[in-house]
C-alpha cells in the first residue's frame, strides 16, 4: 500500500473542502474536485494496463477491471475519505505516466464501521415508476478492512418517435413508422473486497464481483406505407450477459523498492435473442421477419508482476511483465421467417468461431527531476501476442509492437502546471468484430473480419492548468493523434456475398482542444455558487476507402461539444442545473452514411435537502427541455460504389422529461481520523 504522501506537485483538498456538497460516497467527492475530469477507463479492453482510468486509492491502482471506477468509488463512504490529491500521473506508477491529472483518494486508517443505503424512484413520461436500491458498508479493524456493496441496477425507460423513409432521387415519402420502445435494463450486482494493509508496499487486496446483467427491449412499430397495407411490426431484444470476476494483488518490500503481483480472472457470457416480426394491424397475421440467436463465452485471465524503486541512479524506476490469455467461443444463427412461421437459416460469412490470444507485455519506466520545476519521464513497452481464429474462419498471426513514451512536466511558478507528452499506443481488437451479426433494428448486416489488425497511434498532448479565484481551476489540453491502419468499415467479399465489416483504412489524423473551467463565484457576491464549463473542439480526417475523399472518422467524434453547470450550496440546501450540446457524429458504412445529433441543448436540474448530517433528499429532473435525438440515414444499393443514395431515412426519438426522487442515509461514522501513511 502506498498512500502517496503530500507533494509540492499535487493539489490538496481536505475532506472539509467538500462539506458544503454533503457527499455520501467517494464518487460524490471525485465529481466535485475542481477542474478534474473523471476518466473511468475502459473495462472492455483486454489486459490490465489498457483499462486504466485516472483514479487511485491510497496511491495504488485498484486490482479490479469489470467493475468500473464509478462503481468502485460509489462503494466507499465519504466519511472514510480524509483528503484527495490531484497530481501528474508519474506519481502513481507506470500505468499513469503521461496522464496530466490523476486523483488520489486518501482513506482513513481509523477503525470503525461506515455505510450508506440509498433508495430512489424515477417516473418516466408514460407514467411508469422505476424503483432502485443500493447499499454499501465498510468495516475496518486494525490493518484489515472489508467492503461489501449491492444494488438493483434498474434502468427502465421508454422512448417514442418516428421513422420516415423517402426515395432519395424524388423526395417522395415511401413509408412512415410510429415507434414506441419499452426498455428494461437491469444490472444488479454484488461485490466485495478485503484489504490487509500493514504499511507502504506491504499489502494484500482481494476483490470479487457478480452481475447477472439483462437487457430487454420491446418495440411497437405501426407502419404506414405509401403503397400497400398498414402493419403493426414488432422488434424484440432479449439479452442475458452475466459477468463474474475475481482478482487481487499482493505487494511486499524488496530491497529499497517494492514488488507487486496482480492476478485477475473474468468470465462473461452472451445469451442474446433478437427478433423482428412483420405483422398485420392488431398483431396478426404474421407476415414474415427474422430471428437471431447468439451464445458466446468470453474469458480472460491476467497475471502481472512488477517492481518499483524510488531511487535508482537518480531515477524513479518501475519495470514489469504482464501475461494475459483471452478466449471467445461464439455461435450465431440468423433465421428468415415466412408468413407461416417457418424458419430458414440465413448464411453469414463467420457465424461460428473460437478466437484466442496469448499476449505478453513487458515495460520499463524511469523518471527524474531535471530541476526544481522540471521533470522528465521515459517509458518503453514491448507487446507480443499470438492470435488464433478457428471455426468458420482460419486465421493465425503474431503481432509485435514497441511503444515508447516521453513526458515533460514543468511547474514554472505562479500556480501554473504544464505537461507535454508523446507516446505510441496500440488499440485492442474487439473479438466480436471477428463474428458476423445482424442489427435487426436497423436492417443491417455486419460481416465478421478475421483478418482485422489493431490500429497504431502516435499521441501528442500539451496540458496547461492554473488555479483561479481561490480553489477554482482553469485547464486547457491540446492533442494530435497520427493513426496508422485506422479501424473503420470496409467492404468484405465472401462466398455468401459482399458485406460491410470492420476493417483497416490508411492513415488517420485527429486534432483537438479541450477547455475546462471550474470557478467559485463567491468573490463576485454569489456565495456558495460554483460554475463549471467544458468545451471540446476536434477535427478527424481519413481517406474514405470507396470515394477516396477525406472525411471524418466513423463513430462518436463530434466536431464540437460543450457542457456547463451552475450549482449553489447553501446550508442544508443545494440546487443547480446543467446544459450540454454537441455536433453530429457519423457512421460511414459501405452501404450507408449515418449521422446523429441532438434536436437542441440537453438540460438537467436538481434540488437537494439535508434535514440532518446523515440524510439527503434529492429531486432530479432529466431532459427538462424535452430535447429529441435525430438520425439521418443515406442508404446506398448495393453499396457506396454506386455514389447516389437510393433511400433516405430520418429517425427521431425522445425520452421526454423524467422525475427522480432519491433518499440517502449514511450510518456508522468510524471513518473520522488521520489517513494511513
Amino acid at each position: 500500500m502506498n498512500s502517496a504522501p503530500k507533494s509540492s506537485r499535487t493539489l490538496q483538498y481536505e475532506a472539509s473542502f467538500f462539506t458544503p456538497f454533503a457527499p455520501r460516497t467517494a464518487l460524490d467527492i471525485a465529481r466535485q474536485v475542481p477542474g478534474f475530469s473523471l476518466d473511468l477507463g475502459n473495462t472492455d479492453v483486454r489486459g490490465f494496463a489498457g483499462a486504466v482510468g485516472n483514479v487511485v486509492i491510497n496511491g495504488a491502482r485498484p486490482s479490479a477491471k469489470s467493475e468500473s471506477l464509478e462503481t468502485l468509488l460509489s462503494r466507499i463512504p465519504a466519511s472514510r475519505v480524509t483528503r484527495v490529491e490531484v497530481g501528474p500521473g508519474d506519481l502513481y506508477g507506470a500505468d499513469y505516466a503521461g496522464k496530466g491529472q490523476v486523483l488520489n483518494i486518501v482513506m482513513s486508517a481509523v477503525a470503525g464501521f461506515d455505510g450508506e443505503v440509498s433508495a430512489s424512484a424515477n417516473r418516466h413520461f408514460r407514467g411508469n415508476i422505476v424503483p432502485n436500491a443500493d447499499i454499501t458498508a465498510l468495516i475496518k479493524r486494525g490493518d484489515s478492512s472489508f467492503n461489501l456493496s449491492a444494488g438493483t441496477g434498474r434502468n427502465d425507460y421508454s422512448e417514442e418517435g418516428s421513422d420516415d423513409l423517402f426515395a432519395f432521387a424524388t423526395g417522395d415519402l415511401l413509408e412512415h413508422r410510429r415507434k414506441i420502445n419499452d426498455i428494461r435494463q437491469h444490472d444488479p450486482f454484488l461485490s466485495g473486497s478485503w484489504a490487509l494493509e500493514h504499511g507502504d508496499n506491504n499489502a494484500i487486496h482481494v476483490n470479487a464481483r457478480w452481475s447477472p446483467s439483462t437487457f430487454f427491449l420491446r418495440q411497437s412499430n405501426h407502419v404506414t406505407p405509401t403503397v400497400g397495407a398498414e402493419r403493426d411490426d414488432q422488434l424484440i431484444q432479449d439479452y442475458k450477459n452475466p459477468v463474474i470476476e475475481l482478482g487481487g494483488d499482493i505487494s511486499r518490500p524488496l530491497g529499497s523498492g517494492a514488488i507487486k503481483f496482480v492476478g485477475l480472472a473474468t468470465r462473461r457470457k452472451r445469451d442474446n435473442f433478437d427478433a423482428s416480426y412483420n405483422r398485420g394491424v392488431g398483431g396478426s397475421p404474421l407476415l414474415g421477419g427474422f430471428e437471431q440467436i447468439q451464445e458466446a463465452k468470453l474469458q480472460e485471465t491476467i497475471g502481472r508482476l512488477s517492481y518499483s524503486k524510488p531511487k535508482l541512479l537518480g531515477f524513479s524506476f518501475e519495470t514489469g511483465l504482464e501475461v494475459a490469455y483471452n478466449k471467445l467461443d461464439s455461435q450465431l444463427d440468423l433465421f428468415l421467417l415466412d408468413d407461416e412461421g417457418g424458419r430458414t437459416h440465413f448464411d453469414l460469412p463467420i457465424e461460428s468461431a473460437t478466437v484466442s490470444e496469448l499476449r505478453g507485455e513487458g515495460y520499463v519506466n524511469a523518471g527524474r527531476s531535471l530541476s526544481k520545476t522540471v521533470r522528465i519521464d521515459l517509458g518503453l513497452r514491448y507487446e507480443a501476442s499470438k492470435l488464433k481464429v478457428r471455426g468458420d474462419a482460419l486465421a493465425d498471426r503474431t503481432l509485435k509492437f514497441l511503444k515508447p513514451s516521453v513526458t515533460l512536466d514543468w511547474r514554472p511558478g505562479g500556480g501554473w502546471h504544464t505537461q507535454a507528452s508523446l507516446r505510441r499506443t496500440v488499440a485492442q481488437l474487439n473479438f466480436y468484430d471477428f463474428i458476423s451479426s445482424a442489427e435487426l433494428s436497423s436492417d443491417r448486416i455486419n460481416g465478421g473480419n478475421a483478418d482485422l489488425q489493431p490500429q497504431r497511434t502516435w499521441e501528442a498532448r500539451l496540458l496547461a492548468e492554473k488555479p483561479i479565484l481561490g480553489d477554482g481551476l482553469v485547464k486547457l489540453e491540446l492533442g494530435y493523434d497520427l493513426v496508422s491502419m485506422l479501424q473503420d468499415r470496409i467492404l468484405v467479399s465472401t462466398p455468401e456475398g459482399d458485406f460491410d465489416a470492420p476493417g483497416n483504412l490508411g492513415t488517420g489524423k485527429r486534432m483537438f482542444a479541450d477547455f475546462n473551467l471550474d470557478a467559485p463565484l463567491g468573490k463576485f457576491g454569489l456565495s456558495g455558487v460554483r460554475w463549471k464549463a467544458q468545451l471540446t473542439l476536434q477535427r478527424t480526417r481519413v481517406e474514405d476507402p470507396i470515394s477516396h475523399e477525406q472525411r471524418r472518422w466513423t463513430d462518436f467524434w463530434p466536431a464540437w461539444q460543450w457542457y456547463t453547470e451552475l450549482r449553489r450550496d447553501h446550508g442544508a440546501f443545494s440546487y443547480g442545473f446543467a446544459v450540454s450540446d454537441r455536433d453530429k457524429f457519423y457512421l460511414f458504412r459501405t452501404d450507408e452514411i449515418y449521422s446523429n445529433w441532438n434536436g437542441g441543448p440537453y438540460a438537467t436540474a436538481f434540488a437537494e435537502y439535508r434535514p440532518d448530517k446523515r440524510t439527503t433528499i434529492r429531486l432530479d429532473l432529466d431532459n427538462i427541455l424535452d430535447t429529441n435525438a435525430t438520425a439521418n440515414r443515406l442508404l446506398f444499393r448495393p453499396n457506396r460504389t454506386n455514389p447516389d443514395p437510393r433511400f433516405q431515412e430520418i429517425r427521431e426519438r425522445n425520452i421526454h422529461t423524467s422525475v427522480g426522487l432519491t433518499i440517502k442515509r449514511s450510518f456508522g461514522g468510524g471513518g473520522a481520523g488521520k489517513p494511513k501513511g
